[in-house]
């Protein structure tokens, strides 16, 4: 017995290793096609943030109980290394222990925690994924689990092993005990797995029972590195190597998410000068049009997608009924990636040539396009709202929205295939500086019925040193009637509370969040650099505003364009103003007002995209005679409008609506009022209502309000 579990588990073992360190070099070899980007910034910072996103599990833990199971499985993977080479030791002598530590008894302890605590976890996990398993491959009970589209196989092969190894470590340690190796002080959680199942093996029979133990624990380990050696798209196995250096070179360095700005368009890792356009090369790729176009951060994302479907069961288009899956975008490209790596590895035409046809029907295939014959259907990718749910949710901090909005820059750029909705966009952009292509001249409009003066750049004020805010109104605080209340009740609040403003008035344009997100880089950059030069010339240093989609565009993408703005949202500035007193709620007279229930519905650019979430939710709770309810999906879950990601210029053809899903929600608490922080949302939850109301599916009493509106007419109470 003994010399047989010493030559198959060493054979086994150098096959595995030979074949785990070629298929580690194919997958190093197969990232690296991907396009140069800096990550090595603030090494310090970046080695805290793997360290408390892997040792705290962070991002595990955004699902409790799941996060706690997996970091027992997770450290009893790495805790419990040991206990293999144990296992080899045992193969030539069944009473070998490690030196030193070997039968120390914190090892000991620790070793038998682990396990335990292991197999408890993997056994949780193991439901938890049957009892959430697609039933059938389509229809409600299929689609809506998160493992929809996950390789099953794999999944049960990787827990399979996981708990045949934790079992073998445990009867080993039994029989340990049983062969005389301590007493009950060094074996405390397993001394009766010895006495109950080997108490009456004979000296010889505990020994043959430790060789053929230890021989199937290696078989395990090492046939589970074969397998994945075989299997270099086997991201539920392979993450457990490239999580590490994922989240290490993950875009932000202090452990924020890859969210709020988006990158700037790069050729050879260097981003463009739009001002200097005409001297780029005519050849150089905008965007992503072939797999090898993305960084190799990207490459590595998707090598490192483990499958879970977290990302896919927050997503707004999934739940909706669309074909966008985070999951599987990634997955796709992963797959891709790898099939047609041969070809762009190969050493000279001749040898791709004589690559199989699989291959080479790889390299053909259009990177975006039609779903039957291209890597990515086109109606998933812009059917994004760019609402960051995936990249909040991602365990091991995957960049799903970079890939989807350099994939739409080079369909908008290069091949010029965008929705035909997105024409009248990007015209009213370029024409009249809003997405409406409404009259610059019409911008100061909102404020003509108001009972004080707003004073305008260029005209009241020369510059916005004179005043302590830029009130940035947006092209929907302007143009949107509903939009235009919110503007109107920010500004009196400001008044009310003494604050000094300003507004450009028609000398402000677009921000370019809808042509950015909508793959349109350039009209973005024209934009941008039309309202840099303003900023520049008058003084601009600190912004307040209404639209959370222009929040996250000035706070943290004028920052590329040299312009450094210190920028709040009207939420925040507005609860600071409250809890400094100089704006003060008042109790409704009416009793009839008082007791209304209000909800809140996080937007997302405000909320995921720059964790604004206590500020808004603060300001509802102090307005007297008022009950705050919270939706089931709120802050870092909360469920998008719709309208992000230039969605709300492209019509809804495909599954549900968005915003009619999340309105549902609101009305289901029994709210008065929804409140929110962004024009964008109040819009889309407006138009929701409408439809809900025409089906006497909600009270025609409920109202679609922003914050502002609701704290103005609280503070009003008190004039009057």
């Amino acid at each position: 017995m003994q010399i047989l579990a010493i030559v198959v588990s060493l054979a086994v073992t150098l096959v595995a290793v030979a074949l785990f360190g070629k298929t580690i070099g194919h997958i190093v070899s197969v990232i690296k096609l991907g396009q140069p980007v800096s990550r090595t910034d603030e090494p310090g910072k970046r080695t805290v943030t793997l360290i408390k996103e892997s040792l705290g599990h962070t991002r595990m833990l955004q699902w409790s109980h799941i996060g706690v199971m997996h970091w027992f499985v997770a450290f009893g993977f790495i805790g419990l290394f040991l206990t293999l080479v144990t296992a080899f030791g045992q193969l030539f002598d069944p009473h070998w222990a490690l030196p030193i530590i070997g039968h120390w008894f914190v090892f000991e302890w620790v070793s038998e925690a682990l396990s335990w605590t292991g197999l408890l976890s993997i056994i949780g996990l193991i439901a938890i994924r049957l009892r959430n398993l697609p039933r059938r491959s389509g229809g409600e009970e299929g689609r809506y689990s998160r493992f929809y589209g996950s390789v099953s196989w794999q999944a049960y092969y990787v827990e399979y092993t996981i708990l045949g190894v934790l079992i073998c470590i445990l009867l080993l340690r039994g029989l340990e005990y049983q062969l005389g190796a301590g007493d009950k002080f060094h074996f405390p959680m397993t001394f009766f797995l010895g006495s109950g199942l080997f108490g009456g093996l004979s000296q010889h029979g505990l020994e043959n029972a430790v060789y053929l133990v230890a021989m199937v624990k290696i078989l395990i380990s090492f046939a589970w590195m074969i397998t994945i050696s075989l299997n270099a798209t086997m991201g539920v196995a392979w993450h457990r190597f490239t999580a590490w250096p994922n989240i290490w070179f993950k875009r932000k360095a202090d452990g924020g998410t890859a969210l709020g700005a988006l990158q700037p368009i790069s050729v050879n890792g260097a981003p463009i000068d739009f001002e200097n356009i005409d001297e780029l090369d005519e050849d150089a790729t905008l965007g992503v049009g072939k797999v090898e176009d993305f960084t190799w951060k990207g490459l590595l994302d998707f090598t490192t997608c483990t499958e879970c479907g977290r990302c896919q069961s927050q997503c707004p288009a999934w739940n909706t009924d669309k074909p966008l899956s985070p999951k599987l975008i990634m997955m796709n490209l992963r797959e891709h990636a790898y099939a047609k790596a041969p070809y762009l590895l190969a050493a000279d035409n001749d040898a791709r040539k004589s690559l199989p046809e699989l291959v080479l029907a790889e390299q053909d295939k259009p990177l975006v396009g039609p779903a039957d014959v291209a890597v990515i259907d086109e109606d998933a990718l812009w059917a994004c709202t760019s609402c960051g749910a995936c990249v909040q949710q991602c365990p091991v901090d995957i960049e799903h929205v970079d890939a989807i909005m350099d994939m739409r820059r080079y369909q908008v750029l290069i091949e010029s295939s965008f929705p035909s909705e997105l024409n009248g966009l990007f015209k009213g952009l370029e024409n009249k500086g809003n997405p409406w292509n409404m009259n610059p001249s019409g911008r100061m409009d909102w404020a003509k019925d108001l009972p004080f003066e707003v004073k305008q750049v260029g005209s009241d004020v020369e510059s916005l040193d004179e005043v302590e805010y830029l009130f940035w109104v947006g092209c929907a605080g302007a143009f949107e009637d509903r939009a235009k209340k919110t503007t109107q009740a920010v500004a009196e609040l400001l008044n009310i509370a003494g604050v000094s403003f300003a507004v450009l008035g028609d000398g402000e344009t677009c921000t370019g969040d809808p042509a950015r997100r909508s793959g349109n880089e350039f009209v973005f950059q024209q934009l941008a650099m039309q309202n840099a030069e303003v900023f520049k010339e008058t003084n601009v240093k600190k912004v307040v505003s209404t639209c959370a989609h222009c929040f996250n565009t000035l706070k943290n993408e004028y920052s590329q364009l040299g312009v450094e703005l210190d920028v709040i949202h009207h939420t925040q500035l507005l609860n600071r103003l409250v809890r400094d007193g100089k704006l003060t709620p008042v109790a409704p007279a009416e009793s009839s007002l008082n007791g209304q229930k209000i909800t809140y519905h996080d937007p997302c650019y405000l909320g995921r995209h720059n964790q604004v979430y206590d500020a808004p939710r603060e300001l509802l709770d102090i307005i007297p005679g008022a009950e705050y309810a919270e939706m089931p999906r709120n802050q870092t879950k909360s469920f998008c409008c719709g309208a992000g990601g230039a969605r709300m210029w492209m019509e809804e053809k495909l599954g549900t609506r968005i915003n009619l899903n999340r309105t549902t929600e609101a009305v289901e608490t029994g709210a008065d009022k929804i409140a929110t922080g962004c024009p964008f949302c109040r819009v889309m939850l407006s138009d929701g209502l409408t439809a809900k109301q025409a089906d006497g599916s909600a009270r025609e009493s409920v109202e679609v309000q922003d914050v502002a509106q609701l704290l103005l007419a609280s503070v009003k109470r008190g004039e009057s």
